[in-house]
């Protein structure tokens, strides 16, 4: 039996008690990119009635990211945009946002987090929506960086015909994006831009 903590109540540990535990969290944190692409694969199982699945349009979104040039930033953020729709269809957005916070630069987190409300110009008007709810952030610095993500590479990816990668070409750059130390200020990069299409 593998050994464990003495406490049942958190107060109640003591330094050996969390001594233990810090070495296990770390491996099992260093497991998240190989959890991740597995969750992604269950995205095949997802909201019916679309053209295509989930895992689909999550892997045309980055292979249309990668073909504009985008960075690893932009490439990740693509493929995991929609992660949240199994666990949370009402704000899936914020769900994949959190996840990929500690790991990418900011404008990519903020976009990822707020292209539910931008993508509402596609179709708000036909399900008694906002169509228009994007333009509560106006003026903000990754506005326009939101709009060419959703334009580009999220709104036009439920294509039957549109031949993209499988999730074994994007499978290392989820490993080395979740292997960065979270929350690195380099990675980060608090207000930086970078574009989304060089290509």
């Amino acid at each position: 039996m593998n050994e464990t903590v003495k406490f049942t109540a958190m107060k109640d540990g003591d330094k050996a008690d969390y001594d233990l535990l810090h070495p296990l969290e770390v491996e099992y944190a260093s497991g998240t990119a190989d959890r991740l692409l597995n969750a992604l694969v269950t995205l095949d199982e997802s909201l019916s009635g679309y053209q295509v699945t989930r895992l689909g349009h999550s892997l045309q979104s980055a292979t249309r990211a990668h073909r504009d040039g985008a960075d690893i930033d932009w490439i990740v953020s693509a493929l995991l945009h929609d992660i949240g729709d199994i666990f949370a269809p009402y704000n899936h957005d914020e769900y994949a946002a959190s996840i990929l916070k500690p790991f990418v630069r900011e404008q990519c987190t903020w976009v990822v987090e707020k292209h539910g409300d931008f993508q509402m110009l596609y179709y708000g008007h036909h399900v008694g929506g906002n169509q228009h709810k994007r333009d509560a952030y106006k003026g903000h610095k990754y506005f326009d960086d939101c709009a060419t993500f959703c334009e580009r590479w999220d709104q036009s990816s439920f294509d039957s015909a549109y031949k993209h990668e499988d999730i074994d070409f994007f499978r290392d750059m989820v490993h080395e994006v979740f292997a960065r130390t979270p929350y690195d200020p380099a990675v980060i990069r608090t207000g930086a831009r970078e574009p989304l299409v060089t290509a």
